[in-house]
């Protein structure tokens, strides 16, 4: 293209938000003095990978900070830490009207989050400004796609996903959509996925699909923009919190039209807060159904595996799970290779940041220049979760979650369900784990190069799922269902299928929903453990306030049983012991191998094979010899475990013949009894914002993040939601 495009980024770069420095600390760059000119593809490009850049550098959104809130705050995970009234890693108890009083907003974690979204939305409107005002620009984006459309494409995909992160996050924001234009005021949150969804509409036909003229997923490809118009749709058909407390008529849609709704619950006087969905959903996921059909007819070059593709290794490793092959593929040490099932994925080099292995992966307490590496691992995996949530013979259980970490010498150790040490707590998310690396990062927790998938195409299957199964459709909703639950079980059936939905059904009565309905969701939880998914679901599906009511009842239950029984036994057969045996065991020797990969069907019963997914790396000394760290010469560097899924008595025979062979009693479930700290935060920490009381009064949970005083007293915005503003 031979037209000169001119960008004034003075007030787009510069001004980050455009206009945002009368009231956000945007820190922005130091290009504000002169015009930028671009005259081709390529710098076209250049100024949209400067938008990327500030998405993939905003890290909090999507690895820390404001990322753990989600993670921290659901029925399925927590934190941790002791759960002390004030701690600031217990966001989510400033959610809720019991917890607003006492949260300091300018103290939460990720609050520069606002910021950075609003600068990366000043690059994508200036991009999309310019291309606007091209002469040519009808017939651009007229017929098959081109460069030049494609780049624009993805400039109002990556500023519909900053949009979509702020309303989900802060409900109604300031809306921004040219250069040069004020951010302030509030928007009604519908109103803006509305537009965000038109936008989009108009710019899919015009873009490449992932495979497509070199377009990869690690940029927003056709399909991305596909699926985040199923994503954006969930949300604005979804229940949330709105404020009672603006102008009548504030809450319109995209056309300015005032919308009605259908309250779950009643209007909170106190909060200003009520919880509901817009009236018009099913036509909101009706138009969102044939973009989610089309993502997963014509996926271009993305995969999603029914098998695993590894198959064994040399060392007889069995790699039995194409579920745990997708965070496999996350694990290389550059930004190039990708996942086979990302839609959309945040690439990283490297030393170059990427978080998630140290923060909300499996826990190692190495590292600050020890071995193996360092990462805190404080997302914990209830015990509940890990032991009655799973079937067994779902493969995604051991590559979602782990009873083991790795220590400073090497070695694999046995993690505790105590409420005490860094690093050592807890069952741990087991996605990400830096033993899997070839070459780990030993010194820090935030140089992992893991890349972060944004979007999956079991996302976008579960999506089209839920939909349908919303618009009571529930034959292709179960085929969707399917496709994702059945790979995970072995020969890729689930013979229970048909009784584990009636089983979900069962699970939450509060609203309409359908079982198979019910069971979508379920999926999604079980998918996307630690994956800051299950907190956004039961919220915008208005089971939030009955999972904090179920999550206490299910894990007193289990408290009380291992007090009063030994062990907690799950609809599923498993046991949760007060105790376990463990011994330490080479098995490089015992298997050929040192990290366990997918346990070999009928060796369930082998205690270092099984649960799989665990283990160390096979050449730790070699990889500490090449950082010219002190290696440690031992052998014994896996945990053999025993009785982890089933009830045996201290004392017993069958525990006096294990102890012969080496193993040691261990404590295992006493330990979240073991004093009244320990009970009181695994029954009533998690999701404490909303009480009993609060959910037989029919409350309205807040659910969304304050914004900072200093956005408050500069913007012209209000907060509301009940949370103090000084």
């Amino acid at each position: 293209m031979n037209k000169i495009i001119n960008i004034a980024l003075v007030s787009a770069l510069a001004l980050g938000a455009t206009g945002c420095e009368d009231y956000l600390d945007t820190n922005s760059p130091s290009i504000s003095d002169r015009e930028f000119v671009f005259s081709s593809e390529e710098s076209a490009r250049g100024a949209l990978n400067y938008g990327y850049e500030l998405l993939r550098a905003n890290r909090n959104i999507h690895s820390v900070g404001i990322y753990w809130s989600p993670i921290w705050g659901s029925d399925m995970e927590g934190l941790q830490d002791s759960y002390q009234d004030g701690d600031a890693g217990q966001l989510e108890k400033g959610f809720y009207p019991t917890g607003t009083s006492a949260i300091n907003i300018n103290g939460l974690q990720g609050w520069e989050v606002f910021g950075d979204l609003y600068k990366t939305i000043g690059v994508c409107n200036a991009l999309i400004d310019s291309f606007e005002s091209l002469e040519n620009f009808g017939s651009l984006m007229k017929g098959e796609p081109n460069a030049l459309a494609d780049i624009y494409g993805q400039a109002v995909a990556l500023r519909s996903t900053c949009y979509f992160e702020l309303c989900r996050y802060y409900g109604d924001v300031p809306f921004v959509e040219h250069a040069g234009e004020s951010a302030e005021g509030l928007k009604s949150r519908f109103a803006i996925y509305d537009l965000c969804i038109e936008k989009l509409k108009e710019v899919e036909p015009h873009m490449y699909r992932a495979g497509e003229n070199g377009v990869r997923a690690d940029v927003m490809n056709r399909n991305y923009v596909q699926g985040l118009i199923g994503r954006i749709a969930l949300f604005n058909a979804g229940y949330c919190t709105r404020r009672t407390d603006l102008a009548a008529g504030f809450y319109t849609d995209g056309k300015g039209d005032a919308l009605s709704f259908d309250d779950l619950c009643v209007e909170d006087p106190q909060t200003k807060a009520i919880y509901g969905r817009r009236a018009d959903w099913r036509a909101v996921l009706q138009d969102a159904l044939p973009y989610l059909e089309a993502c997963v007819q014509q996926p271009g070059s993305i995969q999603f595996h029914l098998t695993d593709p590894r198959g064994t290794d040399a060392q007889g490793r069995l790699f039995n799970s194409p579920y745990q092959y997708v965070f496999n593929q996350m694990h290389k040490d550059n930004s190039i290779d990708l996942a086979d099932e990302s839609v959309y994925e945040i690439p990283f080099m490297y030393n170059g940041g990427a978080d998630r292995p140290g923060y909300i992966g499996r826990a190692s307490t190495g590292g600050n220049y020890g071995a193996p590496c360092v990462g805190c691992g404080q997302n914990r995996i209830q015990p509940h979760v890990y032991y009655g949530w799973f079937d067994p013979k779902d493969a995604r259980r051991d590559a979602s979650c782990c009873v083991t970490g790795s220590d400073g010498n090497g070695r694999e150790f046995l993690l505790s369900l105590d409420i005490a040490n860094w690093g050592k707590v807890g069952i741990t998310c087991n996605k990400w784990d830096w033993n899997r690396m070839k070459k780990p990062d030993t010194a820090t927790y935030g140089n992992s190069a893991i890349n972060v998938s944004y979007m999956r195409m079991s996302d976008v299957y579960l999506m089209l799922a839920e939909v349908y199964a919303a618009l009571g459709q529930e034959g292709p909703a179960k085929t969707y269902l399917a496709r994702v639950h059945n790979r995970n079980f072995p020969g890729g059936v689930d013979s229970k299928l048909d009784s584990w939905i009636a089983a979900c059904g069962a699970e939450f009565s509060s609203t309409d929903w359908s079982a198979l309905y019910k069971a979508v969701i379920k999926e999604r939880a079980l998918e996307f453990v630690g994956e800051g998914v299950r907190r956004f679901d039961l919220i915008r599906t208005g089971l939030l306030p009955e999972a904090a009511v179920n999550n206490r009842r299910d894990m007193t239950k289990v408290l009380e049983d291992i007090r009063d029984k030994g062990y907690a036994q799950f609809e599923n057969g498993n046991m949760l012991p007060a105790y376990v045996w463990v011994k330490n065991v080479d098995s490089k020797i015992l298997n050929g191998y040192r990290l366990t990969a997918g346990t070999p069907e009928g060796q369930e019963s082998d205690p270092v094979l099984y649960p799989g997914w665990r283990g160390v790396h096979d050449d730790w000394d070699g990889v500490l010899s090449s950082f010219g760290y002190k290696t440690f010469g031992h052998n014994a560097t896996n945990v053999a475990i025993k009785g982890l899924f089933e009830y045996v008595a201290p004392g017993s025979a069958q525990a006096q013949a294990w102890e012969a062979d080496g193993y040691v009693q261990t404590p295992w479930g006493i330990d979240l009894i073991k004093d009244d700290k320990n009970w009181q935060t695994h029954a009533y920490k998690v999701l404490a914002g909303i009480t009993d009381a609060d959910y037989q009064a029919r409350k309205s949970p807040v659910t969304v993040r304050p914004f900072r005083y200093q956005d408050l007293l500069n913007s012209g915005i209000t907060n509301g939601y009940g949370f103090r503003q000084e």
